[in-house]
């Protein structure tokens, strides 16, 4: 029986009938404004209050500002200083210098210097649930897309043998459900969650689908969301105190 990961956000977890499977790596991919960011944030913290220690690593962003558009979003969270405090939650770039290669280094080395500090900080922190915001910065790092795609191989390789079950967050080109399109490195991953807007132009609705999850069963269905003040509201037709 595969051990079952918990979001803790309860219509995701019912979307994905208990949570995600133990040490997956799943891609969360969608439009600007969608709220990615904010997913995996609130996935690091509901982990870090359950008693599982939690990073998220924000590659595009300073750590202050993660947590200050965090508490604006979801005011009604109010343990998140302390638990970062207590280092339940840590929210972390020091990662990020290592971005970009120097005119001395292969943009592939830069990648693996990079992907090596992430993996030490897990190890340090001993952090069961991670979330990298966002694997695009990634892909502009690395020029050749075959080093690439075997070089995020090797990371989802030894995320997973560090035994953390992680969100990895990327941009999609466009939002609309009806012209999504997949990059071929996109089924690396162990799943894959989209958010984007269904509905006509004179109505858009903000959306949630999990296209795969490996090794497990999980909803088909595309369900609507909003972010509240104590969190993402997914709508999930699956009973969500079933998996509460």
């Amino acid at each position: 029986m595969v051990n079952q990961f918990k979001t803790g956000i309860p219509g995701l977890d019912a979307m994905l009938y208990g949570g995600i499977p133990e040490k997956n790596q799943v891609l969360v991919s969608g439009g600007p404004g969608a709220g990615k960011t904010l997913l995996g944030f609130e996935y690091a913290y509901r982990n870090a209050k359950a008693g599982r220690k939690s990073v998220m690593f924000a590659l595009e962003e300073d750590p202050k500002a993660v947590i200050a558009n965090a508490k604006t979003a979801f005011p009604e969270l109010t343990d998140i200083d302390q638990l970062i405090e207590s280092k339940q939650l840590v929210i972390d770039s020091e990662a990020s210098t290592g971005l970009y290669a120097s005119d001395s280094e292969s943009s592939e080395y830069s990648f693996g210097r990079l992907i090596a500090e992430i993996e030490s900080i897990i190890t340090q922190t001993g952090a069961k649930a991670m979330v990298l915001d966002s694997i695009s910065l990634l892909d502009v790092l690395m020029s050749d897309k075959i080093s690439y795609r075997r070089s995020m191989m090797a990371m989802t390789r030894n995320l997973k043998r560090l035994g953390v079950t992680s969100l990895l967050i990327a941009e999609m080109g466009n939002p609309d459900r009806a012209k999504l399109r997949f990059k071929p490195e996109f089924f690396i991953f162990d799943g894959i969650i989209i958010m984007y807007q269904t509905g006509d132009e004179a109505k858009r609705m903000p959306a949630i689908e999990v296209i795969k999850m490996r090794g497990a069963k999980h909803s088909f269905v595309t369900t609507p969301y909003d972010i509240s003040p104590a969190g993402f509201r997914i709508l999930a037709a699956e009973d969500v105190s079933a998996y509460g």
